[in-house]
């Protein structure tokens, strides 16, 4: 990749953070993410950006499958090894960025510190999983808004009269 290449994709990764959807399981309930979670995205983004910059291969964040599987599980029931899975992701998630002042912990009786081999690679399956839907998002938001920029470039641009010849 040239290094123009590259430094248009670091801006598209930058500006992604901020701007790429959270993606949530369909159904309806993407509205009732709490707020705490939207910026935990945002700063676990910041972070997974910064990872890729030292070489890591850039993935969904435990922050973005916590939003996923929330979704996911208010909308239909969820077998073993994904309320397994939801439970150690939220785990982490909650008592990372719940507030300090609260001491915020989960329950002992839902909580899950590991994961086995299993479920670790359903987890990172997801994780990619939610990564290419973000980046395929933010791809077709800039086809559409260059596409609608030609469109509104043709519309101000003077007619072209045409002669009977």
């Amino acid at each position: 990749m040239t290094t123009e290449k590259q430094l248009e994709k670091g801006i598209s990764e930058i500006v992604g953070v901020f701007t790429d959807p959270i993606i949530v399981f369909p159904g309806g309930w993407g509205d009732s993410l709490p707020e705490w979670l939207k910026q935990a995205i945002t700063l676990e983004r910041l972070a997974m950006n910064v990872k890729a910059l030292k070489g890591e291969e850039p993935t969904g964040t435990d922050a973005e499958v916590a939003a996923y599987l929330y979704t996911a599980s208010l909308t239909a029931p969820m077998d073993s090894d994904w309320t397994q899975i939801y439970l150690y992701i939220a785990t982490k998630v909650y008592e990372k960025w719940g507030t300090k002042d609260s001491r915020v912990t989960m329950p002992d009786d839902v909580r899950v510190a590991s994961l086995d081999d299993y479920r670790m690679g359903l987890l990172k399956e997801l994780k990619g999983w939610i990564y290419r839907q973000r980046v395929k998002a933010r791809e077709e938001r800039g086809r559409a808004e260059r596409r609608k920029a030609r469109e509104e470039a043709a519309a101000r641009a003077p007619k072209q009269l045409k002669l009977g010849v």
